[in-house]
């Protein structure tokens, strides 16, 4: 597997002790469903996503967790000069010029790894929309793993991972699961956030 931020020998376990002290001195608290932290691949939504402190605090909280998160974004993000430090953060071009698009190419890495972790967030943005993009759906339905519930509380200073959820086929029905999910968890402008519809 590629070297990271989350995998790169002596650095990330120096990085994972820095997450544990930046938690403590900022009061925050990681907390991760014990049978989600057991899977392999899966689709790690992030939500509610409505500040820059959000991704700070999500990649914290990954190195506390042992986790090795990915994402995926065109490839035109990956050039120089950013491109290395893109992939060091778990970042993995798709070309999306080609007949298949993002979903079908984040399914196809999916389906060529024996262990993989997308965070996606399902917002797609920090300002508010009219709906969630449910791409994570349909790559998740598409690679026949779960999706877990990512999630960020400010008012309790809380960070980590709740249960996975396997995909049905009615979405509508998926969607009010993640509304029901996320509607005790507050982003740090909650005004901004956009709820599952």
């Amino acid at each position: 597997m590629r070297r990271t931020i989350f995998n790169t020998p002596i650095l990330t376990p120096l990085l994972r002790q820095g997450a544990r002290l930046l938690l403590r001195l900022h009061g925050w608290r990681v907390v991760a469903d014990q049978q989600a932290l057991k899977l392999k691949k899966y689709v790690l939504l992030g939500a509610p996503h409505t500040s820059n402190w959000d991704g700070y605090y999500f990649i914290l909280a990954a190195l506390k967790l042992r986790l090795t998160p990915h994402w995926m974004g065109k490839d035109k993000l990956f050039t120089f000069p950013l491109g290395g430090a893109m992939r060091w953060f778990g970042g993995i071009a798709v070309d999306r010029s080609r007949a298949n698009n993002l979903v079908q190419g984040t399914v196809d890495q999916f389906n060529a790894s024996s262990e993989l972790v997308v965070a996606v967030p399902p917002e797609g943005t920090r300002g508010r929309k009219e709906r969630w993009k449910t791409g994570f759906y349909y790559i998740a339905r598409g690679a026949v793993v779960p999706v877990v519930c990512g999630f960020i509380n400010y008012p309790r200073k809380e960070v980590g991972m709740g249960m996975a959820m396997e995909m049905g086929e009615n979405l509508k029905a998926e969607l009010e699961r993640f509304r029901d999910f996320y509607a005790d968890k507050v982003g740090k402008f909650p005004e901004r956030y956009t709820p599952p519809a």
